[in-house]
């Protein structure tokens, strides 16, 4: 009986030999380890993680050998968190220099890792939090909860496709202080940035402006918790910019009145319609009034020895009506950069909007590469494995994103010769095509893989799908590759 058509087929493709991962060699090329050996494994897990997304360890490992070399690798002291991430911050400076003159988005973030340990030293703390009935007599339980903290800095293109991570940081809090009885003793504002979490903020800006080479092309955005005035003076002194959500009522002016205050006599712009979803998913048209003012913004009084005063622009964006099913949107902004006309202003809230995508990205390294699902035992090895599922979080995010910023791009852009093929086998078209296939066309039919029904009036595939593809075809061509050396053979 001769060979089925499609083993023939996988033959003739050559699919005895494993398919050339370029965008991995991409990301591991200018790591520096002492051993050469180390960058050969991360290789292969990167390899090997990025095919099983989601996967345990000894599961995407596939034999005891490679799964003790892995646990090896999360345990070696001679590695870090920088050893592996040094290829990709250089392959996202060099992603960051092709969009030419283009401004660039770095958004800043900061997530949680809890784990489920009796032992919290090891791993370090996150929070205690109250456990038992409520109103319950006596000295109240609380429940320590472990785990790490990461604070990411994520490049983006204005249009929102991802460029790579800038800057990270992970740290654990080894004790609880009394900081609700701190304050009632000392004035927060008085404590130095360097002995506040908040310094993570100014370490990631410095960082990342460094990074990129180019501060004059960085728009750096937050949400409130960067509402920080050493990050503003920073962020002057490296010329770049930034664009951040405030929660504090600064001095401005001569010192005689607040930023609220200046604002309040700050006269109506313009009206912006955009569109909004409840809570239940009910999509309704928000109508916001667009207000913005050049203002001198003043440091905290007892800062102001150390710190000069800036002129930067608050923008004030504020629902009109009623709303039912959510929050009414309110936002307060501050940059320093030029805002002249109501679409000036519009547009850095468009650029603010684009902070969502950290949060994407952290969704899919928890949700997808189910980074807290690990069982490592200590901080060390836990921050090595997450690390690397940053790379692989980011490359998802990344197609996701060029099938909705570039869909007309080239699909070997983002899918190597092989994958289109399997593709275009697997996945039948919904319609004749008589065009050249682009990005957007495989990045449906891996979607599709996944799940994606590719509807007519469906929007574009989401991460879910696409990560969820990409699973699938892995195993497929696997089974394909050793179909056809057992045929070979």
């Amino acid at each position: 009986m001769g060979n089925p058509s499609g083993v023939q087929a996988a033959q003739r493709r050559d699919f005895s030999e494993p398919r050339s991962r370029e965008w991995i060699d991409n990301e591991v090329v200018g790591c520096e380890f002492e051993d050469v050996r180390h960058r050969k494994r991360l290789r292969q897990l990167l390899e090997q993680l990025s095919d099983r997304v989601g996967s345990t360890t000894p599961w995407a490992s596939q034999d005891w050998a490679n799964a003790k070399a892995a646990y090896r690798f999360f345990s070696n002291d001679r590695i870090s968190e920088a050893n592996i991430l040094a290829g990709h911050f250089g392959a996202t400076r060099e992603r960051f220099a092709g969009t030419g003159s283009s401004l660039a988005l770095v958004l800043h973030d900061t997530t949680e890792f809890s784990y489920r340990h009796e032992d919290s030293k090891p791993i370090g703390m996150l929070m205690k939090i109250p456990s038992g009935p409520p109103g319950r007599p006596g000295r109240p339980y609380f429940y320590t909860s472990c785990g790490i903290l990461m604070h990411s800095s994520l490049v983006t293109t204005v249009d929102g496709l991802p460029l790579g991570l800038a800057a990270i940081k992970f740290w654990n809090r080894d004790k609880f202080h009394g900081a609700n009885a701190l304050k009632r003793k000392i004035n927060p504002t008085r404590v130095p940035i360097e002995q506040k979490e908040s310094m993570r903020w100014l370490e990631n800006l410095r960082q990342s402006t460094e990074l990129l080479g180019d501060p004059g092309r960085c728009v750096h955005i937050g949400d409130r918790e960067s509402d920080i005035y050493e990050l503003f003076s920073l962020a002057r002194e490296l010329g770049t910019h930034f664009l951040v959500r405030t929660c504090v009522d600064r001095l401005a002016g001569d010192g005689n009145t607040t930023i609220a205050a200046e604002m309040k006599r700050a006269e109506l712009r313009g009206l912006h319609p955009i569109q909004v979803r409840n809570s239940r998913g009910e999509t309704s048209t928000a109508v916001l009034e667009i207000r913005f003012r050049r203002i001198v913004v003043r440091p905290p009084r007892d800062k102001e020895k150390k710190y000069p005063e800036l002129v930067l622009t608050a923008i004030h964006a504020k629902e009109r009506g009623k709303v039912r099913g959510r929050e009414k949107i309110d936002w307060k902004l501050l940059t320093d950069l030029s805002v002249r006309s109501c679409l000036d202003a519009i547009e850095k809230l468009e650029w603010y909007a684009q902070r969502w995508k950290i949060e994407t990205f952290h969704k899919i390294l928890k949700s997808g590469c189910r980074a807290e699902e690990a069982k490592l035992r200590t901080a060390e090895r836990l921050v090595n494995l997450i690390a690397i599922l940053c790379i692989i979080s980011w490359r998802i995010f990344w197609i996701t994103m060029l099938n909705r910023t570039s869909p007309g791009a080239s699909p070997n852009e983002a899918f190597t010769e092989r994958d289109q093929y399997l593709l275009d086998e697997l996945v039948p078209n919904k319609t004749p095509t008589r065009t050249v296939p682009s990005v957007a066309h495989y990045a449906v039919k891996l979607a599709r893989l996944g799940g994606y029904l590719a509807r007519a009036h469906d929007p574009p595939p989401g991460n879910t799908v696409i990560w969820r593809g990409l699973s699938r075809l892995t195993d497929i061509e696997l089974g394909i590759m050793i179909g056809a050396q057992l045929v070979g053979n």
